[in-house]
């Protein structure tokens, strides 16, 4: 007689790994021992410093929350086809984090024992499950990160969520430790009053044991050992220890490896050093918790503003680890330009609840300038823009109100958040800049085919948009009209490269750096208009020149040219990495300094920096004279 409950089950599971590695008879075995469990919403799986269940959890319907429960922080969400609860079983230890329904929820509850005697013939699912455990995702090798750990910088080309794990692991620095002769009780004591969960035992500054929570709990309140015995006794020697710059990778593998919750940091990542900090597995959560994908999911569940800029300030936080890693630039600004476009979107669905009727047709939010080509980093003004869908003449005015009144909500939201106000009103809340999709092809008609400084200007600003939120066919009828103004207007292309000259190499005759002359950033040197600019309005220039769309990113543009005009790749690879090397620069300075690191203080820089620098504008020089043949704009300067 079959079992009709066990091959539903299984039917699900084979779906999601690592059960979809799995012989069909093991997966079946396992699907006839399955317990399913129902939770009603806030309804608890296990709570933090719970001892550890016989088994694991796969969520069949609803969503389970992962909780840290001292701040009552959303760790993770886990929803249909996740795992959860392996962590603490390959750890053999209590839970660290707590897990809830946050709805009404079905879970599928496996035995540990049984998946053990399965992996242990099945080397997939082992390292699937290795793989978990490590990245601390519930799926290591989703999409394009199939196959690949962390690992190397190249490798993050392929996914941004394993970011967090070749960053240097944040521990304390400041480590509560107690000689060989210390009491237990005294130790015990010392970690109580420090609030911390373990102390190291030292000599002459060296680490030589440690003790934890769990010492205490097993060998003192057991009876074991009584507390007026020495740490000695009870510690656990000798300590793993790591050099101060341990990724989190590094970290996760190595308590994997040794069964242990602690890592010893020294000065050279040696027993024989000075200890100068401890690292502990809650550590590493917490890092967790502030990894992009984690800090995603906490913009889709804000209710406020102010629940976006807390958010948008920790990313403030991961940029600035990441720049201190020298994690590659072009894959910093993805991360930060994914968070701040999820941040708009959140903002645009809170003013859209607060309106009073939904919106009266479709229509596109576009972000414009350096977050149109997902390159701002730092928290710089907004520059955005509204299309809606044609409407009848006498629905207009009052279609037109509605999102001049939405987008007004938007950017104060965004305001709020910490990107200013565009000094020139080139947002969404300006008339000018909420329009109807004819009104946008008239108005791109009239920019191209009567260029002058202003329109050039305005069409620079726009060529560079990404859609935010809204309809996308929208913004494609729209694109396919600027290009065909531009075909049918080609001249165009000849002032664009004019302007795309405007800001020659930065470099005086004598090979000095030009600065500004006078006002507020006199002898100050302007990174983004003189070196940063010139390298995006050429990219931007170039790329249209080949009627290429959807391309709006400076060094995808370049990287698009290299393919299409291979006598010139050497040039345009370089073009990336001098533009590169400026971002990264600038970014820098903008968070050593608190502000959008646009003007340097030439007096700042050492020897390394000024050349470095310097090095970058021998491609704007390259590209630049491209421009001026190509163009035939010789004879137009």
């Amino acid at each position: 007689m079959k079992n009709t409950i066990a091959e539903r089950i299984f039917d699900f599971l084979k779906d999601f790994p690592p059960f979809d590695v799995l012989q069909k008879e093991e997966l079946y075995t396992i699907s006839k021992n399955v317990k399913v469990v129902y939770l009603q919403k806030d309804q608890y799986i296990f709570k933090t410093d719970e001892k550890i269940h016989d088994h694991f959890y796969v969520v069949k319907d609803g969503a389970v929350g992962i909780f840290r429960e001292e701040d009552h922080t959303l760790v993770d969400e886990c929803d249909e086809g996740d795992i959860f609860g392996l962590r603490a079983l390959i750890r053999k230890d209590n839970y660290i984090l707590s897990a809830k329904a946050i709805e009404e929820s079905i879970l599928y509850s496996i035995s540990s024992e049984l998946l053990e005697k399965v992996i242990h013939t099945n080397a997939q699912a082992n390292k699937y499950l290795l793989a978990s455990f490590v990245a601390n995702i519930r799926n290591p090798y989703s999409g394009e990160s199939k196959d690949s750990l962390f690992t190397q910088t190249e490798d993050l080309q392929k996914s941004t969520s394993n970011l967090t794990e070749v960053q240097s692991a944040q521990y304390s620095k400041n480590p509560i430790t107690c000689t060989l002769n210390t009491s237990i009780k005294e130790a015990a004591q010392t970690m109580s009053s420090n609030r911390i969960g373990s102390i190291v035992i030292t000599k002459e500054e060296k680490p030589l044991g440690i003790i934890t929570d769990k010492d205490l709990r097993n060998k003192i309140a057991t009876g074991q050992f009584p507390i007026e015995d020495t740490v000695k006794n009870i510690m656990s020697a000798p300590v793993i220890t790591y050099p101060k710059n341990i990724t989190v990778a590094e970290a996760q593998i190595a308590m994997l490896q040794h069964s242990i919750s602690h890592l010893c940091i020294t000065e050279n990542g040696t027993l024989d050093a000075k200890l100068v900090g401890i690292l502990s597995e809650h550590d590493i959560v917490v890092i967790h918790g502030n990894n992009p994908s984690v800090l995603i999911k906490e913009v889709k569940r804000s209710k406020t503003a102010k629940d976006l800029k807390y958010i948008r300030d920790k990313a403030q936080q991961l940029l600035e680890g990441y720049i201190t890693q020298n994690v590659p630039i072009f894959f910093i600004a993805k991360v930060i330009s994914a968070i701040n476009t999820t941040i708009t979107q959140k903002a645009i669905t809170l003013s859209i609840e607060e309106m009073d009727t939904p919106p009266p047709t479709e229509y596109s939010w576009l972000a414009l300038g350096s977050q149109g080509r997902r390159e701002q980093l730092l928290l710089t003004d907004q520059d955005n823009a509204l299309v809606f869908e044609n409407v009848p003449e006498e629905k207009y005015f009052q279609t037109k109100n509605y999102f001049l009144s939405l987008s007004d909500k938007v950017t104060h939201k965004l305001n709020t958040i910490g990107f200013e106000f565009c000094p020139a009103k080139m947002m969404a809340s300006n008339p000018q800049w909420c329009l109807s999709l004819d009104e946008w092809k008239e108005q791109f008609n009239k920019w191209i085919t009567k260029p002058d400084a202003d329109k050039i200007m305005l069409c620079t600003i726009f060529f560079d948009y990404n859609l935010v939120f809204g309809n996308k066919e929208l913004v494609n009828e729209m694109s396919e009209s600027i290009f065909d103004a531009i075909n049918t207007y080609e001249i165009f292309l000849n002032f664009l490269g004019l302007n795309a000259l405007k800001n020659p190499p930065p470099l005086s005759f004598f090979r000095q750096f030009l600065v500004e002359h006078s006002g507020e950033h006199k002898d100050q040197f302007d990174i983004k208009a003189r070196a940063l600019m010139p390298l995006v309005d050429a990219a931007r220039l170039l790329i249209l020149s080949h009627n290429i769309k959807d391309f709006n990113n400076t060094v995808l543009r370049y990287e698009k040219l290299a393919e299409v005009e291979p006598q010139n790749k050497d040039l345009y690879v370089s073009c990336i990495d001098a533009f590169n090397i400026l971002l990264q620069f600038r970014t820098q300075q903008g968070l050593r300094h608190g502000n959008s690191g646009r003007f340097i203080d030439l007096k700042t820089l050492n020897k390394t920096d000024r050349l470095k620098l310097k090095g970058c504008f021998k491609p704007i020089k390259n590209i630049q004279e491209l421009i001026q043949v190509r163009f035939n704009l010789s004879q137009l300067l």
